[in-house]
């Protein structure tokens, strides 16, 4: 995490900068600066970037050299040696990293949730560099930056200077970053490892010093929502959510302790949007819920719990929760729209129930009733059920008799 007096870079390779990102996207989550659009249904599913390797991969012993390896991009520079001096990180071949100047040791590697400050240049393929920056702080497991930084950073040793080189899937990928790297573009990165040291404590932050840490923990997961990498959206939304629900020893201004709430609410409301996308209704119904505790007349939160019950086919519930959004904002058609195709399902719902139930008790249909017979009874109530109660009713005076010559 970048130190608590330092504003988050926009669009560095770092950062999850608000202006590089697609406006129709951007309206989809609650942003610092304006309020959300509640997103209109999507039929056509995104593609889902977050199956991504775990950071606990990073630490098995490098793959063996594979023969069709590709020899490493000519962006590498004068590094682009002896193919055996680069070690392929994960195995797959898409990030690699070479040692340019030794560092001090495998003792003096960071750890997980420690600060680390390092010098980066980025350039691309053909040489144009991208990003420098002299001194860039992040948590390293946090995902506060490019998943190659995260990922290769923890292998540094303190002094280090090393070259990776990184494929578009764990730098920004088929997005890119407008205006200066294009979609699936792969990076060359130089990095030296300055410095680590652990994170502050929690405890201790000052009320402006948590909003601040915690604001950039969610605006990093809406980097990743706009990535449509939803899985560490949840990640980085997770860990801006226990920043706010720390303990603390210092004393918060009632202003500060509701710009905390602010932030909370933010988080769980973009929280449960990740959570829908991945399909996981339980959870994002928790999320909803959560942010209506504290606001029950949360918009966004009110939608989205409709939907959940929408797409779990509770249209009954979901029906009445849509109304309330809907009475709150009239003019707001993505909800108009919403509440409209529920009416209609449930509608269809309840036709589809009312024929069961109709089949189950054996009245048959108006186009198919057969003309009518004396002897026909006057209730419609069909003759197997009249036959099973008759054989229950013969059953239970059977038994009645076997118990009282028992006795």
């Amino acid at each position: 995490m970048a130190s608590s007096g330092e504003e988050p870079r926009s669009g560095s390779p770092g950062r999850a900068g608000t202006g590089t990102e697609p406006a129709a996207d951007a309206a989809q989550l609650d942003t610092a600066e304006d309020f959300e659009v509640l997103e209109e249904e999507e039929e056509d599913d995104e593609d889902d970037l977050s199956e991504l390797p775990p950071l606990e991969d990073v630490g098995r012993p490098p793959a063996p050299p594979r023969e069709d390896a590709q020899p490493p991009e000519q962006g590498a520079g004068d590094a682009a040696g002896d193919p055996q001096e680069w070690l392929d990180v994960l195995g797959n071949g898409l990030l690699k990293k070479k040692t340019l100047v030794p560092g001090q040791g495998v003792d003096s590697r960071p750890q997980k949730g420690q600060d680390v400050t390092i010098r980066l240049k980025a350039t691309l393929e053909d040489g144009t560099v991208v990003e420098e920056d002299p001194a860039l702080t992040f948590t390293l497991g946090d995902c506060d930056v490019l998943q190659a930084l995260d990922l290769c950073v923890q292998l540094l040793e303190m002094g280090e200077t090393a070259l990776i080189v990184s494929g578009a899937k764990y730098c920004y990928g088929a997005q890119g970053r407008s205006p200066d790297i294009p979609p699936n573009a792969s990076l060359t990165l130089e990095v030296e490892l300055l410095a680590a040291r652990d994170a502050p404590d929690l405890e201790l932050l000052s009320g402006k010093e948590k909003i601040q840490l915690a604001n950039r923990k969610r605006e990093r997961g809406n980097f990743f929502y706009q990535q449509a990498d939803y899985v560490l959206a949840i990640n980085s939304y997770d860990i801006a959510l226990r920043i706010v629900g720390s303990s603390s020893k210092v004393d918060f201004s009632p202003d500060e302790e509701a710009e905390l709430l602010d932030v909370k609410v933010k988080c769980l409301n973009n929280l449960a949007a990740s959570q829908l996308k991945l399909d996981h209704f339980k959870a994002a119904l928790k999320s909803c819920n959560l942010v209506l505790e504290h606001q029950p007349g949360n918009i966004k939160a009110l939608f989205r719990k409709g939907k959940v019950l929408a797409q779990q086919g509770e249209y009954r519930e979901a029906i009445p929760i849509l109304k309330a959004a809907l009475k709150l904002e009239p003019s707001n058609k993505t909800i108009h729209a919403e509440l409209s195709k529920l009416v209609k399902k449930h509608a269809d719902q309840r036709n589809v129930e009312t024929e069961m139930y109709r089949k189950m008790l054996g009245n048959p249909s108006a186009a198919s009733t057969p003309r009518k017979c004396k002897d026909k009874l006057p209730w419609s109530i069909p003759w197997k059920w009249l036959f099973g109660a008759t054989a229950i009713a013969l059953g239970g005076v059977a038994l009645s008799v076997v118990i009282a010559a028992r006795n």
